[in-house]
Formats: structure tokens, C-alpha cells, sequence
């Protein structure tokens, strides 16, 4: 695939809608074959690939580096996990497994609550869906849960630590996926097999439009 001629939105679009369920890359993978890019378009193409290919990865190592600065901090890192979960639900496959597997477990216990929490009905034209980009949880639009949980991270963040620490150890957690992302080579494997896979299965319904 080329990279050149992925714009930056079509990554971050196809982050949100590709399946995240993939186990990470191992550390070996991780930590090998690092060298600095020889321009800068071939930086911008390292980049974008690099961060779609070890999306997984670089999530871990964001909360890794986010509880580690808050590790005296018990309260921070709670306010850390609701971020996480936050940014989760961005994500439209994490979204629809959370709400099935909630509403699973609401029916047990009252199925007429479950049946209220489905999403409502979306009217059909042309075969697709006319508010594809819409993604329920719970029967609320899933940016309900990431201002939720994103509001009770700030108010823990607040009375334990303060805002100003999270945000500097924030900000060191995505200097070091930039740059670990500026230096690792993109190996053959990924360049010839996964990122076209996945990436067109991500985009194959655009092609239907």
C-alpha cells in the first residue's frame, strides 16, 4: 500500500472503525529495526503506517506510561482507566461489542430494560444504512459514555494529583509513540499483506457507495 496517498483523516477514520480486538505485536517485532526516515514524506508515510499497524501496541504503552507516572496515585490511575475507556469507545467495534455485551447482561435480569436500550431504528436508503456513522450504546449515542467517563476522569485527576502532572505524563507517552514510530521500519510483512487486508476491508463499503 502506499502510504503516500493516505491522507492523515483516512487513518484516523480507519482507526476508528477497524476491529482493535487484534492481540499486539510481539516486543521483538516491537523493539527491532529502527532507522531515522531519509525525508520527510518518507517520515509522514513511516508515521502513518507505523500507527496503524501497532495501534494496539502504542495504546498499551500510553496507559503503561500513565500508570507508571501515577503509580503513588491510586485515585489517578481509576481516572486513568475511565480515559482509556473513553478513547475506547471512539473506537465503533469496541462500541457495538460493549452494548451487545451489556444489553446480554441487562436481559438477564430484565429483559423489557434490555429491549429499551436497543438502538432506535435507522431508516434504510440504497441498501445502507442513512446514519451509518451513528453508534449506539445502552440506546444513548455512544459520545454520551466518552463525556461521561472523560468528566470523571478530569474530577479524579483533580483530587489526586492535579491536572497539570496527567497532562505532562500524557504528553511524554505520545513523544515516545512519535517517535517510535518516526524510526521503526515498516517491515515486509506488514507492507505486503496486513495493512492491505485490513485496510481495505476498513474502507471496502466506501467502494459500495
Amino acid at each position: 500500500m502506499d502510504w503516500d496517498n493516505v491522507a492523515a483523516e483516512d487513518v484516523i477514520e480507519a482507526l476508528r472503525e477497524v476491529e482493535w480486538s487484534t492481540p499486539p505485536r510481539s516486543l521483538g517485532e516491537f523493539f527491532s529495526r529502527f532507522a531515522f526516515p531519509r525525508s520527510f514524506s518518507k517520515w509522514k508515510s513511516r508515521l502513518k503506517c507505523n500507527l496503524y499497524y501497532y495501534r494496539t501496541n502504542y495504546f498499551i504503552l500510553v496507559i503503561f506510561v500513565l500508570g507508571l507516572a501515577l503509580i503513588t496515585r491510586p485515585l489517578a490511575i481509576v481516572g486513568a482507566a475511565f480515559t482509556a475507556l473513553s478513547i475506547a469507545f471512539l473506537n465503533d467495534s469496541f462500541a457495538a461489542t460493549f452494548n451487545e455485551k451489556c444489553i446480554r447482561t441487562i436481559r438477564l435480569f430484565s429483559p423489557h430494560m434490555a429491549a429499551k436500550m436497543r438502538p432506535p431504528h435507522m431508516p434504510v436508503i440504497r441498501g445502507r444504512s442513512a446514519a451509518r456513522k451513528t453508534v449506539y450504546v445502552c440506546g444513548k449515542p455512544r459520545w454520551v459514555f466518552v463525556v461521561i467517563f472523560l468528566a470523571a476522569s478530569l474530577v479524579m485527576w483533580f483530587s489526586s494529583c492535579g491536572l497539570l502532572w496527567v497532562l505532562y505524563a500524557l504528553l511524554t507517552s505520545l513523544i515516545v509513540v512519535i517517535v517510535h514510530a518516526s524510526v521503526r521500519t515498516p517491515n515486509l510483512k506488514a507492507r505486503l499483506n496486513t495493512f492491505r487486508e485490513e485496510f481495505r476491508a476498513v474502507w471496502r463499503n466506501y467502494s459500495e457507495l
